[in-house]
């Protein structure tokens, strides 16, 4: 598939990034940033919502530093995964990750910013245009989401990113600038409940690092996974599960978080506190697992049935949990 023509740019700073966003926004030309491409670029050969300038970030140095609780957002994929600074449990997601190659490409912003994917959507353009269009990419004909039809107010699109879960356990803080400033937050309130706006950076907004509690290497746990095939694909379901040891031999703090499962990654505070609360073992972690699984809301726009998805959710997050009975 050949790609549509687009102008690259590639700035030697974060300033520099950032001045030129602001020429882009003064003249109204739509642009898109470019980490490691290797979600944009073939979502550009689909010809899916293609923009006439691409941003890259590959000759930004300040978006590049690794540290124990600080990751840049051009931090590759691979380097994260090998890296002995790195939390063990965010080198093993980063491992988790699709191939090789794509891990020395893929970056962990890109990761975090990873569009949504549906069935309908990720597609070639000749295929998309003989079904009809979808909402998500409608090509301005107002089409109808083809998983949930009739409703067109939200684009149900799923996210499918193995990071988020485990660094929102961890308590991590997301940075963001534009050409306007810069602004931070937790990154479990980074996500917007929507297939298409997935998140809540601003036009010409920028993720430029995380940053970790000074507590994280307190934290303990695990991170399980189905896809379709071990050394590639993209989490059908993914689960995240963290704790803090009481000096008493139970966990003083729990969290839970998922993947692939809905527009944005959950963060399951609620069933994680039930659990916490007359911790008893293994009865207590079969609870937690029942109550994830009855608060997720797969719908049919993956490979597998959202059926089996949210089953396989129960047994990943005891998969994940089981750590703890093992103290």
């Amino acid at each position: 598939m050949r790609m549509p023509p687009f102008a690259l740019h590639t700035p030697g700073s974060l300033d520099e990034a950032l001045s030129l966003v602001g020429d882009l926004q003064q003249s109204e030309q739509e642009f898109d940033w470019v980490a490691g491409g290797t979600d944009l670029l073939p979502n550009y050969k689909w010809h899916l919502n293609a923009k006439p300038h691409v941003i890259s970030l590959a000759g930004v140095p300040e978006l590049t530093e690794l540290s124990e609780t600080h990751i840049g957002a051009m931090v590759r994929l691979h380097d994260l995964a090998e890296s002995d600074a790195a939390h063990p449990l965010v080198s093993k997601a980063s491992g988790m990750v699709a191939s090789v190659m794509i891990r020395r490409s893929g970056t962990v912003g890109g990761n975090i910013c990873l569009d949504t994917r549906c069935f309908w959507f990720n597609q070639s353009e000749e295929w998309r245009e003989s079904i009809e269009w979808c909402y998500k990419c409608d090509c301005g004909t107002g089409a109808d989401c083809r998983v949930i039809p009739n409703q067109n107010t939200q684009c149900v699109a799923t996210y499918q990113a193995d990071l988020a879960p485990v660094l929102m356990c961890l308590g991590a803080t997301i940075h963001l600038a534009s050409p306007s400033g810069s602004r931070s937050m937790p990154l479990t309130e980074f996500f917007e409940l929507d297939g298409i706006t997935r998140n809540v950076l601003a036009s010409g907004e920028l993720v430029t690092h995380l940053t970790l509690p000074d507590d994280s290497s307190e934290w303990r746990g695990d991170y399980q996974k189905l896809r379709q095939r071990e050394s590639w694909d993209f989490p059908e379901a993914g689960v995240a599960v963290l704790w803090k040891m009481g000096s008493n031999g139970f966990p003083s703090d729990l969290r839970v978080a998922t993947t692939g499962l809905e527009s944005i990654p959950g963060y399951h505070s609620a069933e994680a506190a039930a659990a916490l609360e007359g911790w008893n073992g293994v009865s207590s972690a079969d609870d937690l697992a029942e109550a994830v699984r009855k608060a997720v809301r797969p719908v049919l726009n993956t490979w597998y049935p959202p059926s089996y998805r949210r089953k396989m959710v129960k047994v990943l997050t005891k998969r994940a949990s089981s750590g703890l009975l093992e103290v």
